[in-house]
């Protein structure tokens, strides 16, 4: 039989067992809540803003250009308030 086949088995207290437990959902919750936080960001960048519009690269360029939706640019990154994103589709939006 070969080392690579073979199974080994180790013996672990069950305590420790219960302690890895709980480092494993404690990182779970932290986890979580770093993706909850970045999905409620107050800012998002450019590409992002664009994706949730649903607009081209033009489009979105014709927006900056008419300062349709606010923003603030940084070099070159240009970042958009979530809020002011969601403003915007709620005043364009189109009642039944």
């Amino acid at each position: 039989m070969s080392n690579n086949s073979s199974l080994q088995m180790a013996v672990v207290p069950e305590s420790f067992l219960s302690k890895l437990e709980e480092g494993l959902e404690e990182v779970k919750n932290l986890l979580s809540e770093k993706t909850e936080e970045e999905l409620n960001s107050k800012w998002v960048e450019s590409g992002e803003a664009r994706k949730m519009l649903g607009i081209s690269q033009k489009t979105w360029q014709t927006y900056r250009d008419k300062r349709i939706i606010p923003f603030s640019q940084f070099g070159r990154k240009i970042y958009v308030k979530r809020a002011d994103l969601e403003a915007f589709l709620e005043g364009n939006r189109i009642a039944k």
